[in-house]
């Protein structure tokens, strides 16, 4: 099994196997937090694979009434262009299940990266601490809108990102301080690319999904693809 600094790991043959034990979790995490609070406070990542649990999600019944949607991050595009993953979130699951239209809150990152991050800071403080954080890691180590070589703030929960190194170069993410204020950070990595920067984190390089997972709450569900095995 491969061991990454600050998180668990959980090894599966497939990507399609990862993301039906996401949802599996997810559904557990959401029944636990509901029985304990009445309500689920989940924060949504984009990507194939947490796409590929959220079509799984709505297949099954839940407390959908009680369940509150936040997300990791969101690229600064019209509010229907279909590379936001409130978007493909919506997609996916979100239009296709009984939450309350008023329980799901989008990044406003139409409005561009300030005013949206300034936006969504008071909705995130309002809703901490998250019951669980949803996260997938890019091929540069990346995860939400936080990037390698790139300063990350520690006081605020929420940050405008320039000059991302994939477009649109203009975004909106949480910050490792709220990400982390959760009760389960759940890691989604699967494909043979993500493989190089699992070594890298393995080896102690300070790559920002090494510093959330450093949180020590996080459960990393890889593919034999990535995990090179």
């Amino acid at each position: 099994m491969m061991t990454l600094r600050g998180a668990k790991t959980r090894l599966f043959e497939t990507a399609d196997e990862v993301a039906a034990a996401a949802a599996d979790l997810i559904l557990a995490q959401a029944d636990a937090a509901i029985a304990a609070r009445g309500a689920f406070r989940l924060v949504l990542a984009g990507g194939s694979t947490p796409t590929a649990a959220y079509r799984l999600l709505a297949t099954r019944d839940a407390r959908w009434d009680a369940w509150h949607i936040y997300f990791g991050d969101e690229r600064c595009l019209s509010l229907d262009d279909a590379e936001r993953n409130s978007v493909m979130a919506a997609g996916a699951l979100l239009a296709r299940v009984a939450i309350p239209p008023a329980q799901v809150h989008p990044i406003p990152a139409e409005q561009g990266a300030a005013a949206a991050a300034a936006a969504y800071e008071t909705r995130v403080r309002d809703a901490l601490p998250f019951d669980l954080v949803l996260l997938g890691m890019g091929e540069d180590g990346h995860t939400a809108s936080l990037f390698p070589g790139h300063a990350i703030a520690s006081d605020p929960l929420v940050v405008p990102v320039h000059d991302a190194p994939k477009p649109p170069s203009d975004r909106v993410s949480l910050t490792p301080k709220a990400l982390c204020q959760s009760a389960q950070i759940l890691l989604l990595i699967t494909g043979a690319g993500k493989h190089d920067a699992l070594e890298r984190w393995r080896a102690g390089e300070p790559l920002p999904v090494a510093r959330v997972a450093a949180a020590g709450n996080t459960l990393a569900m890889l593919d034999r693809a990535a995990a090179g095995r």
